[in-house]
């Protein structure tokens, strides 16, 4: 779009999008074109305005144009889970769509449980993205929810990604038949395969920048070594990282292998001996706090975030200040945050805050820790009746936090099935979430 258009006419369309509407629709296609990206642009601030807009013109425009238009308006309205979406996206049909909108619709049409949807939109998706495991799982449910040869289709693509180390992977293993379990570990790694880690220069240097607090370059430096490693030789650099206490470059390494497995390096779980009193005092699942854990800031300490959010749970000040005068930590300061103790029985208290005013959904608590319990509570709020977990974790607004809630949950999984030795469930940890009140009103 907007080929022909000079760039004040495009910066218009794009920043100010009000004036482009209020000049109506013009005759050629440049004009139209502008009209349109218009249109998409104040959905974004003013659903409503942009309708009245599509509509006022309707007559102007060409069938194929009117369509892009409402594609334009059900993305914004999709974005923000409006119950008007799937409406918009019911008068975008003929609209060619973009990458992005066919991803909302698929989304808007999960939501709406329209099996027949769903398949559609994700047929119509380029190879590439369609073959990505979350519409390979989604257009494989979507198969398995007709009759007949589907559930064939549907178990060869549910077949194509399961495996536990993704959340679409265990969903799909689930699908297959299987629940997450731990592989058993290859042959133990010995001295002699360990010692050269340790000599090797680059890891050493590697060594030297953590020491001196230069992540950054350390992390750089590290993973330019593992390039040439073998399986078992990563196995033994993450081994090397685990004696180093560098847990972060332990899981990374770890995670390189594909034939040789040690989930002890992958889903380490430090500082057990504070950690677990603290979950059990507060009733938490310890599985579901080291998946956050390993999210937040993979054992990393000392890990502060541009936001402020500081140590292993990456607790923000006035959460930390929240939650202290809560449980009577009457002495708190926010140095305090740093304080590997105050971190863990801060985050954990937190944690359980939120779990509660989520009313004991993992997804929808993992939601609030990561983007705020306000935007949670709007969400959640968007509900009309219970939904199932990985549908509302999908059709998270905030990409980042759809990836978070995603990773935690995977990873909680995981340790379980570590901690208590036999197959877990992701979906029965996915639940369902359901509609609520406003709870409580939390940092």
């Amino acid at each position: 779009m907007l080929l022909g258009a000079t760039d004040t006419q495009a910066a218009q369309a794009v920043d100010v999008p009000a004036l482009a509407l209020a000049r109506g629709v013009g005759v050629s296609r440049v004009d139209h074109e502008i009209y349109l990206v218009a249109v998409g642009r104040m959905a974004r601030t003013s659903a409503r305005l942009a309708v009245i807009a599509l509509e006022k013109n309707a007559s102007r425009l060409s069938p194929q144009e009117l369509a892009t238009g409402w594609a334009g308006v059900a993305l914004a309205a999709s974005m923000t889970l409006s119950p008007d979406a799937w409406g918009y996206w019911q008068k975008s049909a003929g609209a060619l769509l973009s990458q992005d909108q066919l991803q909302w619709k698929s989304r808007i049409a999960l939501r709406q449980g329209d099996w027949k949807s769903v398949r559609a939109t994700i047929e119509a998706m380029p190879p590439q993205l369609r073959a990505d495991p979350t519409w390979t799982y989604w257009l494989g449910r979507a198969l398995a929810a007709e009759s007949g040869a589907s559930h064939e289709q549907a178990q060869a693509l549910f077949a194509r990604i399961a495996d536990q180390n993704s959340f679409y992977g265990q969903l799909a293993m689930e699908e297959t038949g299987r629940q997450v379990s731990i592989p058993l570990p290859g042959r133990a790694l010995t001295p002699a395969e360990i010692a050269p880690m340790a000599a090797n220069p680059g890891l050493r240097r590697a060594l030297k920048f953590f020491s001196l607090r230069l992540r950054f370059e350390g992390t750089r430096e590290w993973n330019w070594e593992l390039r040439k490693l073998s399986e078992r030789e990563l196995l033994a650099a993450a081994e090397f990282a685990r004696q180093n206490g560098i847990l972060d470059r332990m899981v990374n390494t770890s995670e390189r292998t594909r034939t040789e497995f040690d989930y002890t390096q992958r889903f380490p779980s430090p500082h057990n001996e504070i950690l677990q009193p603290t979950v059990q005092n507060l009733g938490l699942d310890r599985a579901w706090v080291y998946g956050l854990i390993r999210q937040e800031s993979r054992f990393i300490i000392d890990a502060r975030s541009g936001v402020g959010a500081s140590g292993l749970m990456q607790v923000m000040p006035a959460t930390g200040q929240y939650v202290a005068k809560k449980i009577g930590l009457t002495d708190f300061v926010q140095a305090m945050l740093t304080d590997l103790r105050t971190n863990i029985l801060l985050g954990a208290n937190y944690m359980n805050m939120v779990l509660a005013s989520a009313d004991g959904s993992q997804p929808l608590a993992s939601a609030a820790y990561n983007a705020g319990p306000g935007r949670a509570r709007n969400w959640r709020a968007t509900l009309n009746g219970p939904m199932e977990g990985a549908i509302f974790a999908e059709s998270i607004p905030y990409a980042e936090t759809r990836s978070y809630v995603k990773n935690v949950l995977a990873n909680a999984t995981n340790y379980a099935a570590l901690f208590d030795n036999k197959p877990q469930s992701l979906k029965a940890r996915l639940g369902v979430v359901r509609p609520g009140g406003a709870g409580n009103q939390l940092p």
